[in-house]
Protein backbone atom coordinates (compact mmCIF):
# COMPACT_ATOMS: atom_id res chain seq x y z
CA UNK A 1 0.00 0.00 0.00
CA UNK A 2 1.14 3.55 0.81
CA UNK A 3 3.44 5.15 3.03
CA UNK A 4 2.45 8.15 5.29
CA UNK A 5 5.65 9.80 6.67
CA UNK A 6 5.43 12.79 9.06
CA UNK A 7 8.66 14.95 9.19
CA UNK A 8 8.97 16.25 13.10
CA UNK A 9 5.32 15.93 14.12
CA UNK A 10 4.46 18.40 16.64
CA UNK A 11 1.20 17.65 17.93
CA UNK A 12 0.13 13.96 19.77
CA UNK A 13 -3.84 14.32 18.87
CA UNK A 14 -2.58 14.81 14.91
CA UNK A 15 -0.62 11.97 15.26
CA UNK A 16 -3.07 9.58 17.00
CA UNK A 17 -5.56 10.25 14.13
CA UNK A 18 -3.72 9.39 11.97
CA UNK A 19 -1.99 5.87 13.31
CA UNK A 20 -5.84 5.50 13.26
CA UNK A 21 -6.61 6.60 9.33
CA UNK A 22 -3.46 4.53 8.70
CA UNK A 23 -4.71 1.53 10.26
CA UNK A 24 -8.14 1.72 8.45
CA UNK A 25 -6.87 2.80 4.72
CA UNK A 26 -3.79 -0.20 5.34
CA UNK A 27 -1.19 2.49 5.08
CA UNK A 28 2.28 2.24 7.07
CA UNK A 29 2.96 5.32 9.03
CA UNK A 30 6.55 6.50 9.27
CA UNK A 31 7.81 9.56 12.28
CA UNK A 32 10.58 11.36 11.34
CA UNK A 33 12.45 12.49 14.38
CA UNK A 34 12.60 14.76 16.00
CA UNK A 35 9.26 14.29 17.69
CA UNK A 36 6.86 17.36 19.54
CA UNK A 37 5.88 14.29 21.87
CA UNK A 38 6.38 11.25 23.29
CA UNK A 39 6.08 7.97 21.88
CA UNK A 40 4.08 6.80 24.08
CA UNK A 41 2.17 10.34 24.88
CA UNK A 42 -1.01 9.68 26.90
CA UNK A 43 -2.90 12.12 24.42
CA UNK A 44 -1.25 10.13 20.96
CA UNK A 45 -2.28 6.92 22.25
CA UNK A 46 -6.14 8.31 23.66
CA UNK A 47 -6.38 9.81 19.73
CA UNK A 48 -5.37 6.60 18.59
CA UNK A 49 -7.66 4.32 20.43
CA UNK A 50 -7.11 0.17 20.06
CA UNK A 51 -5.81 1.28 16.24
CA UNK A 52 -2.20 1.25 17.74
CA UNK A 53 -2.12 -2.54 17.29
CA UNK A 54 -3.42 -2.43 13.81
CA UNK A 55 -1.27 0.05 12.55
CA UNK A 56 2.12 -0.22 11.52
CA UNK A 57 4.13 2.53 12.45
CA UNK A 58 7.93 2.98 12.11
CA UNK A 59 10.44 5.37 13.67
CA UNK A 60 13.13 7.38 11.86
CA UNK A 61 16.23 9.37 13.49
CA UNK A 62 16.05 11.62 10.63
CA UNK A 63 15.14 12.24 6.93
CA UNK A 64 17.99 10.76 5.80
CA UNK A 65 17.44 7.56 7.89
CA UNK A 66 13.99 7.03 6.68
CA UNK A 67 14.71 7.49 2.89
CA UNK A 68 17.91 5.15 3.32
CA UNK A 69 15.70 2.92 5.12
CA UNK A 70 12.52 3.10 2.72
CA UNK A 71 14.55 4.04 -0.75
CA UNK A 72 11.13 4.81 -2.17
CA UNK A 73 10.54 5.07 -5.90
CA UNK A 74 8.44 7.85 -5.22
CA UNK A 75 8.18 10.33 -2.87
CA UNK A 76 5.87 13.39 -2.66
CA UNK A 77 5.77 16.11 -0.52
CA UNK A 78 2.81 17.72 0.40
CA UNK A 79 3.50 21.68 1.14
CA UNK A 80 1.50 24.78 0.60
CA UNK A 81 4.13 25.65 -1.91
CA UNK A 82 3.19 23.41 -4.50
CA UNK A 83 2.07 23.77 -7.92
CA UNK A 84 0.82 20.93 -8.58
CA UNK A 85 -2.69 19.56 -7.17
CA UNK A 86 -2.70 16.45 -5.37
CA UNK A 87 -5.48 15.05 -7.05
CA UNK A 88 -3.84 14.97 -10.75
CA UNK A 89 -1.16 12.73 -9.23
CA UNK A 90 -1.45 8.96 -10.53
CA UNK A 91 -0.60 7.27 -7.28
CA UNK A 92 0.93 4.17 -6.71
CA UNK A 93 1.84 1.38 -3.90
CA UNK A 94 4.66 2.19 -2.10
CA UNK A 95 4.52 5.87 -2.95
CA UNK A 96 5.04 7.81 0.07
CA UNK A 97 3.26 10.80 1.15
CA UNK A 98 5.59 13.10 2.89
CA UNK A 99 4.00 15.73 5.61
CA UNK A 100 5.76 18.91 7.18
CA UNK A 101 4.65 20.17 11.09
CA UNK A 102 1.74 21.21 11.85
CA UNK A 103 3.01 24.66 12.54
CA UNK A 104 5.40 25.24 9.75
CA UNK A 105 5.38 22.65 7.20
CA UNK A 106 8.06 21.53 5.07
CA UNK A 107 11.56 23.05 5.61
CA UNK A 108 13.10 24.79 2.29
CA UNK A 109 16.20 22.45 3.14
CA UNK A 110 13.63 19.63 2.48
CA UNK A 111 11.60 20.92 -0.32
CA UNK A 112 14.93 21.93 -2.07
CA UNK A 113 16.08 18.07 -2.83
CA UNK A 114 12.35 16.89 -4.18
CA UNK A 115 11.23 17.73 -7.88
CA UNK A 116 8.95 20.54 -8.31
CA UNK A 117 6.37 18.19 -10.32
CA UNK A 118 6.34 15.87 -6.80
CA UNK A 119 5.84 18.65 -4.49
CA UNK A 120 2.05 19.08 -4.62
CA UNK A 121 -0.78 20.88 -3.01
CA UNK A 122 -4.31 20.43 -1.56
CA UNK A 123 -6.38 22.96 -2.87
CA UNK A 124 -7.60 25.80 -0.24
CA UNK A 125 -9.52 29.39 -0.45
CA UNK A 126 -7.10 31.80 -1.05
CA UNK A 127 -7.60 33.55 2.17
CA UNK A 128 -6.74 30.40 4.26
CA UNK A 129 -3.26 29.62 5.31
CA UNK A 130 -2.99 25.32 5.87
CA UNK A 131 -5.45 22.48 6.74
CA UNK A 132 -5.01 20.67 9.78
CA UNK A 133 -2.28 18.02 9.17
CA UNK A 134 -4.77 14.87 10.02
CA UNK A 135 -6.93 16.28 7.72
CA UNK A 136 -4.52 16.75 4.80
CA UNK A 137 -3.41 13.27 5.40
CA UNK A 138 -7.12 12.04 5.18
CA UNK A 139 -7.19 13.99 2.00
CA UNK A 140 -4.04 12.25 0.25
CA UNK A 141 -4.60 8.73 1.88
CA UNK A 142 -8.13 8.39 0.47
CA UNK A 143 -7.35 10.31 -3.02
CA UNK A 144 -4.45 7.34 -3.43
CA UNK A 145 -6.12 4.31 -2.11
CA UNK A 146 -9.42 5.56 -4.51
CA UNK A 147 -7.13 5.66 -7.20
CA UNK A 148 -6.36 1.76 -6.45
CA UNK A 149 -9.91 0.66 -6.21
CA UNK A 150 -9.43 0.93 -2.47
CA UNK A 151 -7.43 -2.42 -2.69
CA UNK A 152 -8.05 -4.69 0.15
CA UNK A 153 -11.52 -3.63 0.98
CA UNK A 154 -14.94 -5.40 -0.42
CA UNK A 155 -17.15 -2.33 -1.10
CA UNK A 156 -20.94 -3.19 -0.83
CA UNK A 157 -22.50 -1.06 -3.56
CA UNK A 158 -26.50 -0.38 -3.08
CA UNK A 159 -28.71 0.74 -5.45
CA UNK A 160 -30.37 3.31 -3.20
Amino acid sequence: MFNVALYEPEIPPNTGNIIRLCANAGARLHLIRPLGFQFDDRQLRRAGLDYHDWATVQLHSDLAAFVAGINPARLFAFTTKGQRSYHTVHYQPGDVLLFGPETRGLPAQVLADIPLERQVRIPMRAACRSLNLANAVAIAVYEAWRQQGFAGVELELSSA
